[in-house]
């Protein structure tokens, strides 16, 4: 029996090579869209507090994450937690396709095409995955990042249609749907990398040291060795609070400069450094840099943690494995 990290060749051809790969795309595709969707939809209202509270919304500035949490059913009703998360939807399934489609071929491309292996693969090819996605989806995440911020009784979108007329017409054209994209590309490269890379490394070491205690036989493939489900959310979960750790301060960035014109101050964030220095010299380190941390890891690691399972699972429902 093979562990799953292991990278495997078909022993036959089929006569029609290139309309397998095709559903072979189509498949991987798929499973990564549906691995986004249900880690995005269990942290959803995590991810409107996070918002919240890092672009410092005058109506909630002054709570904390737990507070915040409770605040804004009261204020808005319980759908206000799940404020703009049908943009995160459209945006997720093709961010999170592209993810893990582009991990496995650029996986793939570094081993075998350029030669490099080992460990440092998953770690390039996970950056190059995230960086990826993110230019192909960002528009949808600055529409997602405008409706989440805004609060009952004092909208300025009415929806996604009328958030992108709005910020086409009133904010440069396609330049404003790409608002803090240099600080996103900058924070994605390590905090994809390190996700895919230490969930790839936990995953080969403990198939490969402890097979019979973590692994078990792939349902659509029993010669291939797969974790358990309570052995993959653990490392999903481990990997997402590293990688968020290392990246949270590039996120704050991110988030002030995607939503520009919402906030009084969007004349000091309109690039990464004047961002990041502003936010230090007005908030500081713990209360601006890093706020909202607390949430993040509480939300990071059920996402990654789900997101990995769910793609394994995935995986093998689509025969990918």
């Amino acid at each position: 029996m093979t562990s799953e990290a292991a990278v495997s060749t078909p022993s036959t051809m089929t006569s029609t090579p290139a309309k397998r790969d095709d559903y072979y795309w189509l498949r991987s595709f798929a499973a990564g869209g549906v691995a986004g969707c249900c880690a995005k939809s269990t942290i959803a209202p995590l991810d409107r507090v996070k918002i919240l509270l890092q672009a410092q919304s005058p109506h909630y500035k002054h709570l904390g994450v737990f507070s915040t949490l409770t605040a804004v059913p009261k204020k808005e009703g319980i759908l206000g937690l799940y404020k703009g998360n049908g943009a995160m939807m459209v945006r997720i399934f093709p961010y999170g396709a592209i993810q893990f489609m582009a991990f496995d071929k650029y996986k793939a491309l570094l081993s075998k095409q350029i030669g490099i292996s080992g460990h440092i693969h998953r770690l390039m090819a996970g950056s190059m995955a995230g960086m990826s996605a993110v230019i192909c989806t960002y528009p949808l995440d600055v529409i997602r990042a405008r409706l989440a911020f805004q609060v009952t009784g004092y909208h300025r979108y009415t929806g996604i249609a009328n958030a992108f007329h709005t910020i086409y017409l009133k904010e440069g054209g396609i330049s404003g749907f790409y608002r803090g994209l240099t600080p996103t590309l900058i924070g994605m490269a390590p905090y994809a990398g390190l996700s895919f890379f230490t969930f790839g490394t936990l995953k080969s070491l403990g198939l490969k040291h402890f097979p019979e205690m973590l692994g078990r036989p792939s349902s659509d493939n029993p010669d291939v060795l797969i974790l358990k489900t309570h052995v993959n959310l653990l490392c999903g979960g481990i990997a997402g609070a590293i990688a968020q750790t290392v990246s949270y301060p590039l996120d704050v960035a991110r988030r002030r400069m995607q939503l520009g014109s919402v906030l009084p101050d969007s004349d000091k964030c309109v690039s990464l450094m004047k961002t990041l220095r502003y936010v230090h010299q007005k908030f500081g380190i713990k209360k601006g840099l890093y706020r909202g941390l607390s949430l993040n890891y509480v939300r990071c690691v059920p996402s990654q943690a789900v997101a990995f399972t769910t793609y394994e699972f995935m995986k093998q429902v689509l025969h990918l494995n």
